[in-house]
């Protein structure tokens, strides 16, 4: 669980990062579940766009895919959702206390 002050300084960090993946009319399948984690393996922090097509809100598919992947959700604004999972091998961001 991570507290309101470190949600802000992801948030800030996710503001600038680039959206790498889309989530389309499929919704939240087992492959995409795959492909987030071994993207959140990777950067940690991982923006993605959910589509117009898709059957859910963001939310609900933020909070779908959080729950899967034992990850926390950092921000839900539009069609964007920033997730947020520490590296277990390589950890590059150094939340504030």
């Amino acid at each position: 669980m991570i507290t309101s002050k470190q949600r802000a300084y992801l948030r800030g960090l996710g503001a600038s990062c680039p959206a790498i993946m889309q989530i389309g009319k499929s919704g939240v399948t087992d492959n995409l579940i795959k492909t987030v984690s071994d993207a959140l393996e990777a950067r940690e922090l991982v923006k993605l766009t959910v589509l117009e097509n898709c059957e859910g809100t963001p939310r609900d598919v933020s909070d779908a895919l959080c729950e899967a992947l034992g990850a926390e959700g950092v921000s839900c604004i539009g069609r964007k959702i920033v997730i947020y999972r520490e590296s277990k091998e390589k950890k590059t961001i150094i939340l504030p206390r």
